[in-house]
């Protein structure tokens, strides 16, 4: 199993925890970004620099992922991609894109472009506050722990 991670718009925060887990389970973590991120030295850690346009780092992260490998994302369309080559997705708020989940998540991201669209103003998410520091750091751990043992 390796992580990857949509690096473009994953908060800083989330990175810094994912770098922590990657070090202490010891497993190859894969920024892909179409811009420069600083990485930190580690046997583990990898950035990945990706053209410039739309969905490059995605179609990037589809292709080279393998079943079963966890993909670190917010973009609802790149999670049902993973999924659908049986790997994982866990967004940055820690909840878990399933099979169970993606369809409907996919179409309430797909309705809300369309009153996006219309002109009407809907505001992004909330910022990321400790609650959801928090909730993806004990998500990612309970994932790793399971998926690693067994």
């Amino acid at each position: 199993m390796q992580i990857w991670v949509d690096a473009d718009a994953c908060p800083n925060i989330i990175k810094e925890i994912i770098f922590r887990a990657a070090n202490r389970i010891k497993i190859q973590t894969f920024l892909v970004a179409n811009q420069k991120i600083v990485i930190p030295r580690s046997e583990y850690i990898h950035f990945i620099l990706v053209k410039s346009g739309f969905d490059v780092a995605d179609n990037y992260i589809v292709q080279n992922l393998n079943a079963g490998d966890l993909v670190i994302t917010a973009d609802i369309p790149l999670a049902a991609e993973v999924i659908a080559k049986d790997a994982h997705a866990l967004n940055p708020r820690g909840q878990l894109y399933t099979k169970d989940n993606i369809q409907h998540r996919l179409s309430l991201r797909n309705f809300m472009d369309e009153i996006r669209s219309s002109g009407q103003h809907t505001g992004g998410p909330a910022p990321l506050g400790n609650n959801e520091k928090l909730a993806f750091a004990n998500a990612i751990d309970r994932f790793l722990v399971k998926h690693l043992s067994s």
